[in-house]
């Protein structure tokens, strides 16, 4: 784990124009979310989104990443994270993740939200739910002097007691003037241990769950990450702050 001293604390300006590009990813995702329809292309909702970012004068964060080469990634069904937009057409009861970022005056935000797609199985509406829930677990421990391995813990107990599992290989991270800083954010932690929490401190906590095995692979685009079993996954994401007076989601 990342020591205390590698991480950078924000000053509350820093924060407050965190939150101003969190609130346009915000934005981003509201607008997004009544095109997620039967019938669109996942490069189609990919267009719509980068129109909108640089519309409002920010960058894509993902876009030319490491060679990455969409503004969103779009993982549908059993694809975990860094589905690459393209011709896939969703179908009714398809799930799909979307997970964006952006770059407003020099400071990044990071999110995610998986979509139902019209109707979708009982399982399916499930493992959403929890999933968002155990985002929500993970927040409210973004508190002065906890621990992260309490934070972790949280994240870990929401989903494990609904018979689902943790992805391992794909964690979050620090966010600030980089897309990713120190520490790295594990949904599987041990409570009491691991680094004490500061004000100024901006994390996004991203729990990717999936309905059979925790185990994934990377398809041959060297990018795209599946259940290693097939099975459905679900994946929620915000950036938070921690202040003085508890979390700041600065993405919602």
């Amino acid at each position: 784990m990342n020591g205390s001293s590698r991480i950078e604390i924000k000053t509350p300006k820093e924060i407050e124009k965190m939150r101003r590009a969190g609130q346009l990813l915000s934005s981003v995702f509201r607008a997004l979310a009544p095109q997620i329809v039967p019938g669109v292309s996942t490069a189609e909702l990919d267009a719509f989104a980068r129109k909108l970012i640089e519309e409002a004068g920010a960058i894509p964060a993902f876009l030319g990443y490491h060679g990455y080469p969409a503004t969103l990634c779009t993982s549908v069904n059993d694809q975990v994270v860094h589905g690459i937009p393209g011709k896939y057409v969703l179908k009714e009861g398809d799930i799909l993740s979307v997970d964006c970022g952006l770059v407003l005056d020099g400071f990044y935000a990071d999110s995610a939200i998986t979509f139902p797609v019209g109707e979708v199985g009982e399982l399916a509406q499930r493992l959403i739910d929890t999933t968002r829930r155990a985002l929500e677990a993970g927040i409210e421990q973004m508190v002065p002097n906890n621990r992260l391995g309490t934070l972790q813990a949280a994240i870990q107990q929401v989903i494990e007691s609904e018979g689902f599992s943790v992805v391992r290989e794909y964690t979050g991270h620090g966010i600030g003037r980089q897309m990713h800083e120190p520490p790295q954010i594990l949904n599987f932690g041990t409570p009491g241990t691991g680094l004490r929490l500061r004000p100024g401190m901006v994390f996004a906590i991203e729990p990717m769950v999936n309905a059979g095995t925790w185990k994934t692979r990377v398809l041959e685009d060297g990018w795209t990450v599946v259940t290693a079993d097939g099975s459905l996954s679900a994946h929620f994401e915000h950036t938070i702050a921690v202040t003085d007076d508890g979390p700041l989601v600065l993405t919602a």
